[in-house]
């Protein structure tokens, strides 16, 4: 698979363009680009139109301007929408790319007719709190650059980025996304190579960190309310393994959806249902998008 380019504004996005029919837009999570949807575009590109981009800041696409909030990298998608004259899509999202999906179908309902969640951020955010002795205050960080400090969660992962350390990225995904099953080699070497290409980390964990689409209080601060705009089905993984999304997030975004939500429990299964169980997601993308 070959990626392709396009401009929307002040940047240009890399995309994967794979199959024929009705089009399945995919948003890829943290640490990840497009290239690490291969298992399941594979399984179902006879059926749809695979359309699978690399958002602003990750893989071969451009980084011109940073952000602040998964708002204006959900105003990228539609924008890339809008230029590839998609029209109404069906959407994946997958880890902090539920989140942007969310933020999509929220700010712009007319361009997804359902969303299926792969172990999507909550609509709560993904915290990230100060830390004494290696331990969580509970305390907000007040700007990117001490977030960009954290010794636990941002930290180590900004090392590997800057210094293009494969082994240790590579470890890190080992230990929590691949917590049942491992890819082959000769993915990994891909899907590495990909995640390294990452430039805006600390920008991403500051927009995750201040997420907040529910009518509540974090302590980033209130929420937007923003997910009661959400009007599409949507459909939730929920993993028993899964170590990096756990399962109150996923169960938080379920009953804030209400009736427009179905939950798909996958018992041995981590973050990467991609990789632990990846004909049990193509049949369910298929099942949902077609019922």
């Amino acid at each position: 698979m070959e990626k392709k380019y396009i401009s929307i504004g002040k940047e240009t996005l890399a995309y994967l363009d794979e199959g024929v029919g009705d089009v399945v837009l995919m948003i890829h999570g943290n640490m990840s680009s497009s290239v690490h949807y291969e298992p399941l575009i594979s399984r179902i590109k006879d059926k749809y139109r695979c359309v699978a981009l690399d958002l602003r800041g990750f893989g071969d696409s451009s980084d011109n301007e940073r952000f602040d909030t998964l708002d204006e990298l959900a105003d990228d998608v539609a924008l890339f929408i809008d230029a590839l004259e998609l029209g109404s899509v069906y959407l994946v999202g997958w880890s902090n790319g539920g989140g942007v999906s969310l933020k999509l179908c929220a700010k712009y309902p007319e361009k997804v007719k359902k969303l299926f969640d792969i172990e999507g951020a909550g609509l709560k955010g993904y915290p990230v709190y100060q830390k004494e002795n290696y331990k969580s205050t509970g305390k907000p960080y007040a700007s990117k650059e001490d977030m960009a400090k954290d010794p636990i969660q941002v930290a180590p992962a900004l090392a590997c980025f800057e210094k293009g350390d494969f082994a240790t990225m590579t470890s890190i995904w080992d230990a929590t996304i691949y917590t049942v099953n491992k890819p082959t080699r000769e993915q990994n070497e891909l899907w590495m190579a990909e995640t390294l290409k990452q430039r805006n980390l600390v920008d991403l964990d500051w927009a995750l960190a201040n997420l907040n689409m529910s009518d509540e209080y974090t302590p980033y601060g209130k929420g937007d309310g923003t997910i009661h705009n959400i009007k599409c089905p949507v459909a939730l993984t929920t993993a028993a393994k899964d170590i990096v999304v756990p399962d109150y997030m996923v169960m938080d975004n379920y009953n804030a959806l209400g009736n427009l939500a179905i939950l798909i429990p996958y018992e041995n299964c981590g973050h990467s249902p991609m990789v632990d169980c990846p004909d049990r997601l193509a049949k369910d993308v298929v099942d949902f998008f077609t019922r």
